[in-house]
């Protein structure tokens, strides 16, 4: 029953974040959260300081996309895309929870990447895929 408002929560958080609802986007953090961004070696302590931080990011995202959600218990991993002046970024995120609150997420973003030639006869292209519209 705890997974399923897990994932009710996280569908209202992707939601709220693809929407640009700041508030409805931060309800699931508990007051003490802590966010990590390990390529950067930041870490973000609170909920209202992490609230902050994405308020004052200068860009609106004109893309949002939630590719998978996976998880069970108290660990919980989605995996998107967001869009800045059309140009997408994947990201991971990964949450843990106590009860139905995040109390840890740590989130790694990458850039897409054009596939080298030389590998092409052992891969499929991913259709939709933010280097492949």
């Amino acid at each position: 029953m705890q997974e399923e408002a897990i994932r009710e929560a996280l569908n209202a958080h992707w939601h709220a974040s693809a929407a640009g609802d700041l508030e409805a986007e931060h309800d699931i953090y508990e007051d003490d959260a802590i966010c990590d961004y390990p390529q950067s070696g930041e870490r973000i302590l609170g909920r209202r300081n992490l609230q902050a931080l994405r308020s004052h990011h200068p860009d609106k995202p004109s893309g949002f996309d939630v590719r998978r959600i996976h998880g069970e218990g108290h660990l919980w991993v989605t995996e998107y895309t967001i869009a800045y002046q059309g140009r997408a970024t994947c990201v991971v995120s990964i949450m843990e929870f106590r009860d139905v609150k995040v109390v840890h997420e740590t989130q790694y973003f990458s850039d897409p990447f054009e596939a080298p030639g030389w590998r092409s006869q052992w891969v499929q292209q991913i259709k939709g895929s933010p280097s492949r519209p």
